[in-house]
């Protein structure tokens, strides 16, 4: 009995010895306090901010708390391909369960793509 519980002890301590190393080593060092980000290399850097430039207006829409959002959005692809927004501004809104939902939102939708393709001429422009 003595022998089986020595072992679970020690079956226990390697098991905590092994997650503790792994916590700490899969941490990575941490900055000091008031230290800066790090940066992306310079070509990286220069991607994103080329990318960032790139950014355009689309409209979007969601539903947050029984109300329908249509949305103007800005965003641009990251460099891993994914979409990254940078602003969301709300256009209009309206009770998902109104009984015109279709209409209001179907008038939303245009009168937000109206707007997208302004702001996106007038960021050309300027």
């Amino acid at each position: 009995m003595v022998v089986l519980l020595a072992e679970l002890v020690l079956l226990l301590l390697v098991a905590g010895l092994l997650l503790y190393g792994l916590g700490v080593w899969s941490a990575g060092p941490s900055a000091p306090p008031g230290a800066r980000p790090a940066q992306p290399p310079g070509r990286r850097r220069a991607q994103l901010a080329a990318a960032v430039a790139a950014a355009r207006w689309a409209p979007a829409h969601d539903e947050v708390d029984g109300e329908t959002r249509v949305l103007l959005r800005r965003s641009y692809t990251g460099l891993d391909g994914l979409p990254v927004v940078l602003e969301d501004r709300v256009y209009t809104a309206f009770a998902a369960a109104d009984p015109a939902w279709e209409v209001r939102f179907t008038e939303a939708m245009s009168g937000a793509r109206f707007r997208c393709s302004y702001l996106n001429a007038e960021e050309s422009a300027g």
